[in-house]
Parts: C-alpha cells; sequence; structure tokens
C-alpha cells in the first residue's frame, strides 16, 4: 500500500474504468424507487470555481448514497448558456457568442468529469441548443394562445448598460446588481403572465393536504400572487408567528 494517495494515477484509472462500463448512465427500473437528484444548472462561464465543487459534490454524495441503497437515481446535467450573460462576454472579449459559449462548456464538462462525478452525461443539455429552446418557444406561444401570456405596456426598471429590464429584487440603492449604473425609470412594451388567474386553484392546493411535512409558513409563502385571501392568510400567518415567538 501506497503512503501517499497519489490522485493523478488513482482517480483516472478509476474514471476509466466508470466509464468504459457507462456506470451512470441511466435507464427505467420499474423494480426500483426513483429518485431525481437535479442540482441547479451552472453558467458556462469559463471555468468552474469552489462554489460548483461544493454544490455538485453534495449532490455527488446523496446520488451515491441513494444508488448503494437501491435507488434507481438519475444525476443528469447542462447548461444554463442562454441570454444576456453570454452575450455580455461575447462583446467583452471580441467574440461570437456561440464560440465563447460552446469552448466554455467544453472546458467545465472537461472540469466535472475529472472531479468523477456520478453524472448521467447522456441527458446533458445546453438551453443555447435550438433543439432545447424551440419547446420553451413552443409553450410560451401556447401560453399566447390560451391568453395567459399578453402583451402591455408599463414602467419598468431600465439598465443601460445591460440594456434589459431588471426585477425589483436586483436594483440595489437605486443600482443594477450586475453592472452598478443607475437604474432607468422607462415605459415600453413586454410579455406578462396572468398567474393571477390561478391565485385560488394553487391556495387550495398548498392549504390542503397535498404537500405533507412542508410548513405552514413557507407553503404559504410560496404564492407570491395577488389574491385577497393570499395575502390574508399570509398576515394572519406572519402575526401569529411574531405573537408566539
Amino acid at each position: 500500500m501506497q503512503d501517499k494517495y497519489n490522485h493523478l494515477e488513482v482517480e483516472p484509472a478509476a474514471q476509466s474504468q466508470w466509464n468504459a462500463r457507462d456506470a451512470y448512465r441511466v435507464t427505467e427500473d420499474a423494480s426500483k424507487k426513483k429518485f431525481y437528484a437535479c442540482s441547479m444548472l451552472p453558467y458556462p462561464s469559463g471555468k468552474l470555481h469552489m462554489g460548483h465543487v461544493r454544490n455538485y459534490t453534495i449532490n455527488d454524495m446523496l446520488t451515491r448514497y441513494l444508488r448503494m441503497n437501491g435507488y434507481n437515481v438519475l444525476m443528469p446535467m447542462g447548461w444554463d448558456a442562454f441570454g444576456l450573460p453570454a452575450e455580455n462576454a461575447a462583446l467583452k472579449n471580441g467574440v461570437p457568442p456561440a464560440k465563447w459559449t460552446y469552448e466554455n462548456i467544453a472546458y467545465m464538462k472537461k472540469q466535472m468529469q475529472a472531479m468523477g462525478l456520478a453524472i448521467d452525461w447522456s441527458r446533458e443539455v445546453a438551453t443555447c441548443d435550438a433543439s432545447y429552446y424551440k419547446w420553451n418557444q413552443w409553450l410560451f406561444l401556447k401560453m399566447l394562445e390560451k391568453g395567459v401570456a399578453y402583451r402591455k405596456t408599463q414602467v419598468v426598471n431600465w439598465d443601460p448598460v445591460d440594456q434589459t429590464v431588471l426585477a425589483n429584487e436586483q436594483v440595489i440603492d437605486g443600482k443594477g446588481w450586475r453592472t452598478g449604473a443607475v437604474v432607468e425609470k422607462r415605459e415600453i412594451p413586454g410579455y406578462y403572465l396572468k398567474i393571477t388567474d390561478y391565485a385560488e386553484e394553487l391556495l387550495d392546493f398548498v392549504t390542503g393536504d397535498k404537500l405533507p411535512g412542508w410548513p405552514e409558513r413557507v407553503k404559504l409563502k410560496k404564492i407570491g400572487l395577488a389574491s385577497p385571501r393570499v395575502c390574508a392568510l399570509l398576515f394572519r400567518t406572519t402575526f401569529a408567528a411574531q405573537t408566539d415567538s
């Protein structure tokens, strides 16, 4: 037995065996309990950092533990790669967005594979790929047809550097959370979702017995909808919690 752990020898050898056996490819197995171990998909910014390592190591440990206990566990991976961050990074670095994004994906995937994570890479997705986002477009068009999505003009928070709309939570002391630019108020058209149409249905669901084990305060705060019943229940729950403490 060696006195020191030589990761440069041991880990590539083990990973080579796993790859040869396709050890983490998941198929349907009705005889086993199923578990979907999906962490957040990373944005391919260029390199993994220790936050990524921590996040995916935790999920990897959970996946391996459940597998050893007889579960059929799927640990997928993909890339949250579509939209403004990729465009801004491409402009900053003077390269086309697709080239910048896919090169980063390849590099970060290589880093993840070097970690030996129990990922089923056959399920890999990239949200910037047309084969993926076409379904987002299809779903949006269906919502538009049903009137769930609609277009209107409204005053919004505008970041003049990122050239995009910001949510209230992304405005800190009057400035954009990413750029630090002073946020402007602009009246522009945009698409919105009529989620308030489903407020009562959602409220009846979460206040019933369909979410066992969820704390009442958590269930109610998940419903950020403009419904008088929701507002009343949230007020009563928060007030009760404050008076009890």
